[in-house]
């Protein structure tokens, strides 16, 4: 079994996530960080595919809105996994994930995950740092990365992924 996990990483929070989950996913996987590398396969030679990024403003990245917008059809047909990176908890980071991800690629995903997030702030522009100390009040580097989520999040993806022995 073959897997692919596309993310896009900000201050490298998503990219943390990503290479954990990695670690745990059975088969052959492959993460690429779509803000440094661009997809050069053909999502058709793998099985399965997650897809991850993080809030910023309000929104996920745009390159995994344009990734999710052009390759819809085949994701529909894949084992697909989503998860996001964000600061917010409970009923606002569901409403972020809703808000992030299409309804048709919710319903599809076999694993869905909320990560948690971190505020780096020497990673940050002087914008990112005012939104930040307003969301946080501090000015502290801060990680709420959820590894309990994460190690869910894969063992419910092991666990459902139709491309693995049983």
């Amino acid at each position: 079994m073959k897997s692919l996990i596309v993310y896009c990483s900000t201050h490298g929070t998503t990219a943390k996530a990503a290479h954990l989950l990695r670690k745990q996913i059975e088969g052959e996987v492959i993460a690429i960080n779509l803000d440094k590398t661009k997809l050069h396969s053909d999502l058709e030679l793998f099985d399965s595919v997650m897809i991850g990024g993080s809030i910023h403003a309000g929104s996920i990245q745009g390159k995994i809105k344009k990734f999710m917008k052009e390759h819809e059809d085949v994701l529909q047909r894949k084992n697909l996994g989503l998860f996001l990176c964000c600061m917010r908890e409970g009923q606002e980071a569901h409403t972020q994930f809703k808000n992030a991800f299409p309804p048709n690629l919710r319903e599809a995903a076999i694993a869905k995950g909320l990560f948690g997030g971190e505020f780096i702030f020497t990673k940050m522009n002087f914008f990112e740092k005012i939104i930040a100390k307003s969301v946080s009040g501090s000015t502290e580097e801060i990680s709420h990365l959820d590894f309990e989520s994460i190690n869910e999040f894969a063992a419910t993806f092991n666990r459902n992924n139709k491309y693995l022995p049983v």
